[in-house]
């Protein structure tokens, strides 16, 4: 289980630091990590810019939710939320962010893969930074259905160096659309290194995908 996080404002896509070797940080790992960041960042642009997608009641999870930027989006927009994310110290921020804007979230410590969302039980799931090939199945199965599921993350066929050296972490072409086949598909984008790469969306690739009614 491997989640990439922004170091700064400035550059919303870098790598945090990392031992090459150590592919599976702990939690104390992951608190070290956002103790140096203070607010929450944008939500993932698979959501901001799908927002109108979303609907206007349910039950949304934000898996691996880091600071909870893409859980402060969903209760923002009326969804009873759950955040997951493996770091007490992400959890405890969010939670007190969330009673200041008296939003409904409610932020857990949960170690997503060996503790994977419950089946039929999501009206929306977003997950973004983050890439764990074995729960495909299981988020596809926890979505109630007509539920969607929102993700982004970070590609091999970069044009910046963003998120993992470790191609075992990112996306090989079209992979979301292989893991999640069993979804109807909404909304897709990855664009790689083709045209002009100043701009566009680039480095990761999106899905926006349905359960069947």
């Amino acid at each position: 289980m491997v989640k990439w996080m922004p170091v700064s404002p400035e550059d919303p896509m870098a790598e945090p630091p990392i031992d090459p070797h150590h592919h599976r940080p702990d939690a104390r790992d992951w608190d070290r990590r956002y103790q140096a960041r203070q607010a929450p960042g944008e939500p993932a642009r698979v959501l901001s810019l799908h927002r109108h997608l979303l609907p206007r009641a349910g039950l949304a999870l934000d898996l691996a939710c880091g600071l909870g930027a893409n859980a402060l989006l969903l209760a923002g927009a009326g969804l009873a939320t759950l955040a997951w994310d493996y770091s007490p110290l992400a959890i405890q921020r969010l939670d007190t962010l969330a009673r200041e804007r008296q939003l409904d979230i409610r932020a857990q410590v949960r170690d997503v893969v060996a503790e994977p969302p419950e089946p039929g039980r999501f009206a929306v799931i977003t997950v973004s930074r983050f890439l764990e090939r074995s729960l495909a199945p299981a988020l596809m199965a926890a979505l109630a259905p007509g539920g969607l599921l929102f993700y982004e993350t970070f590609v091999r066929d970069r044009v910046a160096a963003v998120g993992p050296d470790n191609p075992d972490f990112l996306l090989r072409e079209n992979e979301l659309l292989q893991l999640f086949g069993d979804l109807r598909l909404r909304v897709y984008r990855e664009e790689g290194s083709v045209g002009d790469v100043s701009r566009g969306i680039r480095n990761v690739a999106m899905l926006v995908a349905q359960r069947g009614e």
